[in-house]
């Protein structure tokens, strides 16, 4: 149990919070698409589906996480904030998390490989955005729009598992995301100035420095309040849905409210508590919203 405890750890696995109900979003939204348009499919597919997505999900995001640990090993050591990792700490060894990194991208590709075609051929794409990230934080001050983009991958992976086709309307969750990711992480980031300053490791807080890059992500947040109403327009969502908007967008605001530079005592309680709540809550409303149409 502890060994499990512990690779729970190094993948911070409460973080699938921000990522999986938006993937819930998209494999609803493709269900009901499916009802609507007479193409009905059975409950022991749609269960096995449902599944899939979910162990694509875990095992996609985990695979992330430990390559993540992996790479920045030494970075994390000489890090006071980080040093207490896994892999720096001497709790899990770098080779391990090497190999747990392998056999999560092989089970993804596995489960891509059952759900259909489009899927299985898009996996090797969805796994190079995934661990690319990894190393942009050594190159661009863009890596939390990469980190973005990996999560955008949620909505519209869960939609193309039950669909087989791109829409608008998932595409417009996963822009959504993409902002609302970017937005936190640069929050985020705002702990490590110094240290990524001293060590030539690029973030926007560490190239336009804490009062800017809250600007910045301010901004970013307003882009995903915009995807996610004119989705709900485009939609034609109910009041349900509005619901969901208010609660999200409400958080966004709180986090802001609640994060200055000169005072980041409450950068976690933005980080994991506002967001969670954002994201569980708006998927809550979003999928009674399709249920209840």
């Amino acid at each position: 149990m502890s060994t499990v405890k512990n690779y729970l750890s190094l993948i911070k696995f409460s973080h699938t919070i921000f990522a999986m109900p938006f993937a819930m979003i998209g494999f609803f939204l493709a269900m009901v698409k499916m009802n609507s348009e007479e193409n009905t499919i059975g409950w022991q597919q749609l269960v096995l589906k449902f599944v899939l997505v979910l162990v694509c999900m875990v095992t996609a995001r985990s695979a992330a996480m430990a390559f993540n640990r992996y790479l920045d090993r030494a970075f994390d050591a000489k890090n006071p904030r980080t040093a207490i990792r896994e892999i720096p700490a001497g709790i899990i060894s770098a080779d391990s998390a090497l190999r747990f990194t392998i056999i999560c991208c092989v089970v993804f590709m596995a489960a891509c490989f059952f759900i259909n075609t489009l899927c299985f051929f898009l996996s090797p794409v969805a796994l190079f955005v995934i661990l690319f990230y990894s190393y942009t934080k050594r190159f661009t001050p863009l890596c939390h729009l990469v980190l973005g983009l990996g999560l955008s991958l949620a909505p519209i992976g869960a939609y193309l598992a039950v669909t087989g086709k791109f829409e608008l309307l998932p595409i417009l969750f996963s822009l959504a995301v993409i902002f609302w990711v970017s937005g936190f992480d640069v929050i985020y980031a705002l702990q490590d100035v110094d240290f990524d300053q001293s060590q030539n490791l690029y973030s926007i807080p560490s190239v336009l420095g804490k009062p800017k890059a809250l600007r910045v992500s301010e901004l970013l947040h307003l882009c995903s309040a915009i995807c996610v109403i004119t989705a709900g327009v485009y939609g034609h969502f109910h009041w349900l849905y509005w619901v969901g908007i208010a609660v999200f967008v409400g958080m966004l605001l709180y986090q802001h409210s609640i994060v200055k530079p000169n005072d980041l005592s409450k950068v976690n309680i933005a980080f994991m508590t506002a967001n969670g709540i954002a994201s569980v809550v708006f998927a809550v409303f979003v999928i009674s919203d399709l249920f209840l149409r």
